[in-house]
């Protein structure tokens, strides 16, 4: 059974969002932030110097990677008083950052990306620990695999800064994936589950856990889709390694 658009399964109350957060692996926030504040943070991408690195300049992608360490003055614009009572509401107080990337899909981007978990975390070295592992280097950027339990207790926001629907490439979701551990997508039995797809307002942000299988379709209607994505934890790693990007 395929479920279109996001309303019935996103409320703008934060309670509610937490409860649909737990049970459902997402759920979308409209109206976080408003439209200068949108029109703020993209002035403010636009004026920053993009040959580091960490940056991803293509035809159909522009990516910032360590996005908050590179782009510091953004951090008081996406952490406005909305997004902290958010956070407060529906996340562990203890919570911190320890992952933000800019995406932007122009109008003619054709990307299109497959049901997957988001099983990596990055950090700051390579180091043999038991249960981390496989490893990966992409941009520079350490990734790994970390044992479950430290996955089941991060969260991802989206801060969507364009209205994201199924045309432009919208988030698809399988609905209460993220408790069933690691779930290939090649066993998805589509006779048992179902797919949402995740609409969101300008300005509005979507919440889920790195567990629930989520793709996404290529933009069909040649409107952008730029999103920042952050992803928090409330653990700590072994000592040995540390998270790349964290910030309080």
């Amino acid at each position: 059974m395929k479920v279109e658009g996001s309303n019935s399964l996103a409320q703008s109350n934060f309670v509610s969002s937490k409860l649909e957060l737990d049970e459902l692996g997402f759920s979308v926030v409209n109206e976080v932030y408003t439209s200068e504040e949108v029109a703020q943070m993209l002035k403010v991408i636009a004026a920053v110097n993009s040959d580091k690195a960490t940056f991803r300049k293509s035809e159909d992608l522009f990516a910032i990677r360590q996005f908050l360490k590179e782009v510091p003055e953004i951090k008081s614009l996406v952490f406005n008083h909305k997004l902290k009572e958010l956070l407060s509401e529906v996340f562990n107080k203890n919570a911190f950052v320890v992952k933000s990337i800019y995406f932007d899909k122009p109008e003619k981007s054709n990307w299109y990306v497959a049901y997957h978990q988001d099983l990596t975390i990055s950090v700051d070295k390579r180091v043999e620990l038991e249960g981390f592992g496989p490893w990966t280097v992409k941009q520079e950027q350490f990734a790994v695999q970390p044992p479950l339990d430290i996955l089941e207790r991060n969260f991802t926001i989206r801060i969507h800064l364009d209205h994201t629907n199924k045309e432009n490439g919208a988030l698809k979701v399988v609905p209460r994936s993220h408790l069933k551990g690691i779930y290939r997508p090649e066993t998805i039995d589509w006779s048992v589950e179902q797919e949402a797809v995740c609409e969101v307002e300008s300005g509005g942000v979507m919440l889920m856990k790195p567990l629930i299988l989520h793709s996404s379709s290529r933009t069909t209607n040649g409107q952008k889709r730029r999103v920042i994505h952050i992803e928090f934890s409330d653990v700590e790693l072994p000592t040995a390694i540390q998270w790349s990007e964290k910030l309080n």
